[in-house]
């Protein structure tokens, strides 16, 4: 067993870091305070190969193993969070599109997002339908050769931002097998956006999109009729581990900040890690950080070896958000006063990082997944 990364993957998170650490840092706190993505973040993004990290190189993309884009995650986390919605969705959205869509779906889709030129968004929630997504009611309506599709889908991840979706809708009766995929454009005079005002991730531009009639062809159908729900969901698994490892980039980051400021502040004549007090709390969560980060890596591992990962992969979606919320918290206290201010990136930090406590399943359902494969489902609920 070897917990190292190879002589690649080692030398790409380094430059990864020194990458995220000039170009997207200075920007976290500002782009948080203008609600806004900066128009230059995709392209930045793209020169790094960070847009096309799951796509082929014949489509221009990075073609990289599925835990190269977790430690990409990972690192961009660290520096700013919210431009890991980036990877997130596109390393997703591409899977789904390399193992779905015909050749020639995917030489038209998959190179502008490599390029950083079209930013995607996945279409699923809708107001009454989030965790049960096969109850989804947005209608794709037979048109000619086509179809309109009607209805809304909602808290759509940079919703505002992007110009395609991969869009969720039903073809067919009530279940999963009504459900297909359609790979849309989001620039169209039936479409409209309407933002939400969030507690964090400003930035991303998370909105409620409108269908009014939409037109789509059969050539924007993304596999099979009726297929869509089982080719987007089977996706989920492994971009639930990038997403636990974006979230600990944040509170490992945090944590060093922590750390250092334990050895800078003096109180009582000595720094104040020599308190146990302010030091066992920070000891522990590096413990916990560790742990939730090979949980992820392992999904990710699996992953990439054709193994089944479903359970490490709903351990890491539970967990690695909820934990980095708690190191996060500690953190910003150990700090004091000065955690407290908006100066400091802590406060932003614990904001962004909760929204994935919901975003991309609950842990609700993360736990019911894990109960099902540990007990079977006859005696799970």
């Amino acid at each position: 067993m070897d917990f190292r990364f190879d002589e690649y993957e080692e030398s790409y998170r380094q430059e990864l870091r020194r990458f995220a650490t000039k170009v997207l840092a200075p920007h976290y706190q500002a782009d948080d305070k203008a609600a806004r993505l900066r128009p230059a973040l995709a392209k930045e993004m793209a020169g790094m190969g960070l847009t096309g990290l799951r796509i082929p190189e014949r489509h221009g993309g990075e073609e990289a193993s599925a835990l190269v884009a977790g430690l990409a995650a990972e690192e961009v986390g660290r520096a700013d969070f919210n431009a890991t919605y980036l990877i997130i969705n596109t390393a997703l959205i591409s899977d789904v599109l390399v193992r779905n869509a015909t050749e020639a779906q995917q030489a038209r889709w998959l190179p502008p997002i490599a390029a950083g030129e079209v930013i995607p968004s996945l279409c699923v929630t809708e107001p009454e339908h989030g965790t049960d997504a096969a109850k989804l009611e947005l209608r794709a309506e037979p048109d000619g050769d086509g179809w309109r599709l009607t209805g809304e889908k909602t808290s759509i991840t940079l919703g505002m931002n992007a110009h395609t979706g991969l869009v969720l809708a039903r073809t067919g009766q009530g279940g999963a097998r009504g459900v297909s995929a359609f790979y849309v454009d989001l620039d169209d005079r039936y479409v409209t956006r309407s933002a939400f005002d969030d507690l964090g991730s400003r930035s991303i531009g998370r909105a409620s999109l409108h269908f009014d009639g939409l037109p789509v062809s059969r050539d924007q159908l993304i596999g099979d009729e009726g297929g869509g729900f089982v080719s987007v969901m089977q996706g989920f698994d492994y971009s639930r581990a990038i997403i636990g490892l974006a979230c600990l980039g944040a509170a490992q980051a945090s944590l060093e900040e922590a750390l250092q400021w334990a050895r800078d502040r003096e109180a009582f004549g000595q720094p104040i890690g020599k308190f146990q007090g302010v030091s066992f709390p920070l000891a522990a969560h590096a413990t916990y950080l560790r742990g939730a980060r090979h949980v992820c890596y392992e999904a990710l591992w699996r992953k990439d070896h054709g193994l089944d990962h479903s359970t490490e992969a709903a351990m890491a979606k539970f967990w690695a958000p909820k934990l980095s919320t708690e190191v996060i918290h500690q953190c910003l206290l150990t700090f004091g006063h000065l955690g407290y201010s908006a100066e400091s990136p802590l406060g932003q930090r614990l904001r962004d990082v909760i929204g994935l406590e919901i975003g991309d399943g609950t842990a609700q359902v993360s736990k019911l997944v894990v109960a099902r494969n540990l007990l079977g489902r006859t005696y799970a609920p």
